[in-house]
C-alpha cells in the first residue's frame, strides 16, 4: 500500500501541498537574494494560495524597490538584510539548519553559488552518499499523465554511477508522490545497444540489469528506450513493443544535460507545459527557477518543494 495517495496531476500536487498545511503553520521558504521580481511574485502567490510563506533574504533597499515597481506588498514577510550573494546563501542555509525555514529558493544568486553553499561540508546541508539532481514534473501533452523527467539542469555528462544516483533521487520523489512501483524509461535514440557510438544505449542496458538485481527497490526500469516508445501507447502498439514501461513511463531519465534541457524546453515552449521543478539530493529541497519559467511553473515548483519538505519530515 502507498504511504500517500497517488498524485496524478499538478492540481493534485497543489491540493496535496495544501492538505499538508492543514492545522499547521505554513512551511517557510528562504529566498536567497530576494530582489528578483519574478521570484517575489512567486513567493507572494504561494503565500496567498496557502502553500508556503517566504522569508526574504537579501538587500533590503533593492528588494523593496523591486517590490514597489511590481506593485507587490511584501510587508507581511520576515526580512533579513544580507547585501551580497555569499551572505544571503549562508543565511538561507542557516535558516534551514535551525528549522526556521523548510526549503530554499534561488533569487538573484547564481545556481552554482547556491548549490555550493548547500553542499558545504561544514556549513551546508549535504546528504552523505547522495548527489544533487534536478527533477521536473509535468502532465503529458499526449494523455495528461503526471510524469517526471531528470536531469535537465545540474549534472552535465553523468557517468553510469551518477545516472544510477540520479535515478534514485527521482524514484524517491516518485514515491513521495504516492507512486508505488514507478516505471522508468532510460532514454536513448534507439532501443538497441550501439556502443561505442551511442554510450547511452549501453548505460540503459546496464541500469536495467541493475534494477533486476534490486538496486533500485520496487521499480520497473527499462532501457535503452526511445522517447516515443516511453510515452506513447500507440507507438508501442504499432512497433509491437511489449513492456510495462512502454507508453506508460512515470520517469524519463535523459542521457545528459543537453538532451534533458532540450526536452524540458520543448515541453515548456513548444507544448506549453507547466512544470514543477526542484533540485533534490541534499537534506533540503531547492527551487531554482529560470527566468524563462512561467509564473505557473514557479508557483508549482514551490508547491512541489513544500510537499517534499513536509513529507521528508513525516
Amino acid at each position: 500500500m502507498p504511504l500517500h495517495d497517488t498524485i496524478t496531476s499538478l492540481d493534485g500536487l497543489v491540493r496535496a501541498a495544501l492538505d499538508q498545511t492543514l492545522n499547521t503553520p505554513l512551511p517557510k521558504v528562504a529566498i536567497a537574494r530576494s530582489a528578483e521580481d519574478h521570484v517575489l511574485k512567486a513567493g507572494l502567490d504561494a503565500y496567498e494560495r496557502g502553500v508556503a510563506e517566504p522569508i526574504l533574504v537579501g538587500d533590503r533597499e533593492e528588494t523593496y524597490s523591486m517590490a514597489e515597481k511590481r506593485g507587490l506588498d511584501i510587508s507581511p514577510f520576515r526580512f533579513i538584510d544580507m547585501p551580497d550573494d555569499q551572505m544571503a546563501v549562508n543565511e538561507a542555509v542557516r535558516l534551514f539548519r535551525t528549522g526556521e525555514a523548510q526549503f530554499i529558493m534561488k533569487g538573484l544568486v547564481s545556481t552554482a553559488s547556491l548549490l555550493k553553499g548547500i553542499l558545504n561540508k561544514k556549513t551546508g546541508v549535504p546528504n552523505p552518499g547522495c548527489i544533487l539532481s534536478h527533477v521536473s514534473l509535468f502532465q503529458s501533452p499526449l494523455d495528461g499523465r503526471l510524469m517526471i523527467m531528470t536531469d535537465p539542469a545540474v549534472n552535465i555528462a553523468p557517468s553510469l554511477q551518477r545516472k544510477a544516483d540520479i535515478l534514485k533521487n527521482a524514484l524517491n520523489v516518485a514515491r513521495k508522490l504516492g507512486i508505488v512501483r514507478p516505471k522508468v524509461a532510460i532514454l536513448a535514440a534507439t532501443e538497441k545497444i550501439n556502443y561505442p557510438a551511442m554510450p547511452a544505449t549501453l548505460d540503459g542496458d546496464i541500469l536495467t540489469k541493475m534494477a533486476r538485481q534490486g538496486e533500485f527497490g520496487d521499480a520497473e526500469v527499462l532501457g535503452p528506450l526511445s522517447l516515443d516508445l516511453a510515452v506513447s501507447k500507440s507507438v508501442a502498439s504499432s512497433k509491437r513493443f511489449d513492456s510495462p514501461v512502454a507508453g506508460r513511463a512515470d520517469i524519463l531519465l535523459t542521457p545528459d544535460i543537453e538532451a534533458g534541457n532540450i526536452l524540458y524546453k520543448a515541453l515548456t515552449t513548444l507544448s506549453g507545459c507547466t512544470m514543477a521543478a526542484v533540485v533534490v539530493g541534499s537534506q533540503v529541497p531547492v527551487v531554482v527557477p529560470s527566468r524563462g519559467d512561467t509564473d505557473a511553473t514557479k508557483f508549482h515548483s514551490i508547491a512541489l518543494a513544500s510537499l517534499l519538505a513536509q513529507r521528508n519530515e513525516s
